[in-house]
């Protein structure tokens, strides 16, 4: 059993008298621990493939499995608890709280769960550690540079430890040194962590990190040439 599962999936939209249909009948199986990468075109409905993965939406018809997790069958509150336990974000924008600091931000979505004090500690300055912003834990995000904030953002994301990390656009506000820092992080994240990671981009050189790539357009999904293992690569400022 995969764990990623999705099966004959299909997801519509109403703009005024008009309906929208990017997802079509998609079926998809992704491995624990794959780096899979979404591209197409904009309005190909990659976001709304991610977002049915991350159990942010629900899809129409079909069924969707996450870790064994029936994701169609289950309550608002249960997909609430089940995102909080096995689903990390990381966006375009790094959406960080201005009035918090570096650490205060990663140490957010500790507060769903019921941990000591000492614990959230520990985790949230694993995270920082592994992100290497340690000697940022105190800055606000008016004091970080756009890649320090997006860093910031993928430690708030596995401070919880979550198997699954979801990535929409995670390097497109960014430079290039900055990107390839972010992508870099999360390269370490899968081959060191295990991390199951699906990200979508227009970029193809963010593209190349990724285990595997797929291509949406018009309601049709399909893998493009494997990508060969790269080696990783140090994380930049």
């Amino acid at each position: 059993m995969a764990f990623i599962e999705l099966r004959d999936i299909t997801k519509t939209y109403r703009k005024g008298a008009n309906v929208v249909t990017p997802l079509s009948g998609i079926s998809l199986d992704i491995e624990e621990g794959e780096f899979c990468v979404l591209l197409g075109p904009s309005g190909s409905g990659k976001t709304t493939l991610m977002n049915l993965v991350a159990a942010i939406d629900r899809c129409d018809r079909g069924t969707l499995r996450v870790g064994g997790l029936e994701l169609t069958e289950r309550s608002a509150s249960e997909l609430a608890d089940w995102r909080a336990r096995t689903v990390g974000y990381v966006f375009q924008q790094a959406n960080l709280v201005p009035v918090l600091t570096a650490y205060e931000n990663v140490e957010l979505p500790l507060w769903l769960q019921k941990l000591s004090r000492a614990d959230r500690h520990r985790r949230v300055a694993l995270a920082l550690e592994a992100v290497g912003l340690t000697d940022r834990a105190d800055h606000l995000p008016k004091q970080l540079s756009g890649g320090q904030e997006q860093r910031v953002a993928v430690a708030r994301a596995i401070v919880a430890d979550p198997p699954l990390l979801v990535a929409d656009e995670p390097t497109g506000n960014l430079d290039h040194e900055s990107a390839e820092g972010v992508l870099a992080l999360l390269d370490r994240l899968h081959r060191e962590l295990g991390k199951t990671i699906l990200m979508v981009t227009h970029d193809p050189r963010a593209a190349e990190h990724g285990t595997r790539r797929f291509h949406l357009d018009k309601g049709e999904l399909r893998e493009a040439t494997a990508v060969s293992t790269a080696k990783p690569r140090e994380v930049g400022a």
